[in-house]
């Protein structure tokens, strides 16, 4: 049984993510989403709302089977987090080349470190590609419309965030 390991903050989750985490569903028997867990920032959601609104984002797609995803926290390096958790591929989506240039340092270094664990480089949707989850915390609290960067979950949690 494949597993893959998905990490970032996802905060918010926008379409993009959800992108990723589609095919990443196509590529590993189980996916485990780790959600990054910084001590010095203070997220827009809790770890719990994160995890809650991935869950309901995935639930929506049907495309998900009982046990195929589950969603955990990390704090340390990634490479330690997927081996915990014990995936042999490390997922990673890819927006532009300069995704790709940083992502591609990151995988050297992981390699490094760990050699059983195999990056993975997704690529965006188009439609996707210029959505950021800083992008869409600023504009949703400048009181923006979103509805077009991320799943209908979010946008209701948002919403209820800077009501």
């Amino acid at each position: 049984m494949k597993t893959a390991f998905y990490p970032g903050s996802f905060d918010p989750l926008t379409n993009g993510h959800l992108d990723v985490l589609m095919q990443a569903l196509a590529t590993a028997d189980r996916l485990v989403v780790g959600i990054g867990i910084h001590p010095g920032k203070t997220p827009l959601f809790t770890f719990e709302e994160r995890a809650d609104l991935i869950r309901q984002s995935l639930s929506t797609t049907g495309e998900t089977s009982d046990g195929q995803v589950e969603v955990v926290p990390f704090d340390g390096l990634v490479v330690d987090a997927a081996r915990a958790n014990g995936a042999s591929l490390l997922l990673r989506g890819l927006r532009d080349g300069t995704d790709l240039d940083y992502e591609m340092q990151m995988a050297g270094m992981n390699r490094q470190m760990a050699p059983d664990i195999q990056t993975v480089f997704l690529p965006a949707a188009t439609s996707s590609r210029p959505i950021t989850a800083t992008l869409v915390r600023q504009i949703a609290a400048m009181g923006g419309d979103v509805s077009a960067f991320v799943p209908e979950v979010v946008l209701t949690a948002l919403r209820h965030r800077f009501s």
